[in-house]
């Protein structure tokens, strides 16, 4: 999968340092070089995404929401 564009500028790449497992919602954290981002996303996002402690991602932050796109 590849991101060929978007509207939000404000996106950060890094790693995932820690995920947090919950039954509906999840939290995801990821590293950056500027520092930590920590996003809230659906559980079933994260299987379907296949993310895990060490994926590479793209934070896409816009307005009060955090979206995760797995590289």
């Amino acid at each position: 999968m590849s991101i060929a564009a978007i509207n939000a500028r404000n996106q950060f790449r890094g790693k995932i340092i820690d995920i947090v497992l919950g039954p509906v919602v999840s939290e995801v954290v990821v590293g950056t070089p500027l520092g930590s981002v920590t996003s809230v996303i659906t559980t079933r996002s994260i299987n379907e995404l296949q993310l895990e402690i060490g994926s590479d991602v793209v934070a896409l932050v816009k307005s009060t929401e955090v979206a995760i796109a797995k590289l």
